[in-house]
């Protein structure tokens, strides 16, 4: 089994009306339909990432950007 983990550059965008993703070459854009309040625009973006890369919830975080729209999340995961 092999360890991966890899870091993204993320820019959210929350109380959107449609909740989606879009990956480019160097970022992924999030819109959630969660306010950014209390954490909650953070773990619905959790949520989509874990199932956008087909890992488990726990096996992403965010590194940077907890209270920022631009984050730093890192995938880390067993193959």
């Amino acid at each position: 089994m092999e360890r991966v983990v890899k870091d993204y550059a993320v820019k959210v965008i929350p109380n959107a009306k449609i909740i989606r993703l879009e990956q480019s070459s160097n970022t992924i854009k999030v819109w959630v339909n969660s306010p950014a309040i209390n954490g909650k625009a953070n773990k619905a973006v959790l949520k989509l990432l874990a199932d956008h890369f087909k890992v488990k919830s726990r096996e992403i975080s965010i590194l940077k950007g907890e209270k920022s729209p631009m984050k730093i999340i890192r995938v880390d995961s067993v193959n």
